[in-house]
């Protein structure tokens, strides 16, 4: 079986500004609100138990959406960027069970991956699971060099005590191989007065097994972290048209890269005229 192999390399005040108007591109929105740097976003709004909200809002309409709530955000901003790379790796079982569960929607299902911010070569691997209530609940620890295709011994062990202690007791980690790698731009909006944030993901691209690159051009992935009530994101969302999707980065990607693979609860969202731009 081929395998994959991560391409990358290698932080709360609200002050005035002006509006920014209807017809400015999204860039020029993000870089007009003011900055919030890691460590503030990290203690006021990281959401690592949060209920997320996912939107696939075409690229144009961004500067709308982010206007809509443009006296209430703050950007964040490492080392005057606004904007930085993604690159995941995703692991799943012989039989994908993450990918199955996940599509059924079940109780215990699942997600691991790896994580590398490719403008400052951090790393991570990360363990998703469900919480009380519809929330996802990640855990993750820092990898103290870049991943290659294969979990080492303490990667595995961690990812088999993270799924244990959230009851999901029968995966032999030992089994998990890499399946999909998706890399993209995120910039990232937090409203600090209610401990809730956004990301935006633009410049999606899917590799799956064979390595033959997905681009979604045009397209953004919008999610909202927060608890159970909607955020302002949201609500400017919903007046623009837009509704929450039943969206994976894994599960549709998985699904767009391996023809023999049903599509499961991402069916509809894959035949979203949006999508049908990717290839």
């Amino acid at each position: 079986m081929t395998v994959l192999a991560l391409r990358g390399s290698g932080p709360a005040a609200y002050p005035s500004r002006p509006h920014s108007g209807p017809d400015r591109p999204y860039a020029a929105v993000l870089a007009d609100l003011p900055a919030v740097g890691l460590d503030v976003l990290a203690e006021h709004a990281e959401r690592m138990t949060r209920v997320d909200r996912k939107y696939l809002v075409p690229e144009s309409a961004l500067d709308r959406v982010i206007d809509a709530v443009c006296e209430d955000a703050v950007a964040l901003d490492i080392d005057d960027r606004r904007t930085f790379g993604y690159v995941s790796t995703y692991y799943d079982t012989a039989d994908r069970r993450s990918y199955h569960d996940g599509g059924r929607s079940r109780r215990r299902r699942f997600k691991v991956r790896t994580r590398c911010y490719v403008d400052s070569g951090l790393a991570f691997l990360e363990v998703k699971t469900r919480g009380p209530r519809g929330t996802t609940v990640k855990t993750r620890t820092e990898l103290t060099r870049l991943p290659g295709p294969e979990l080492n011994e303490g990667s595995l062990a961690f990812v088999d005590s993270t799924l244990r202690a959230h009851g999901v007791t029968d995966v032999s980690v030992e089994g998990l191989c890499p399946v999909l790698e998706v890399d993209y731009r995120r910039s990232t909006l937090a409203f600090l007065s209610v401990g809730a944030r956004a990301t935006v993901d633009t410049d999606l691209c899917w590799r799956g097994l064979d390595g033959r690159p997905v681009r979604l051009p045009g397209v953004a992935i919008l999610e909202t972290k927060a608890g159970s009530t909607p955020t302002g994101v949201d609500r400017a969302l919903w007046r623009l048209g837009h509704r929450p999707a039943r969206l994976s980065k894994y599960g549709a990607g998985l699904a767009v890269t391996d023809a023999s693979l049903p599509h499961l609860k991402w069916h509809r969202i894959l035949t979203d005229p949006l999508l049908a731009v990717a290839g």
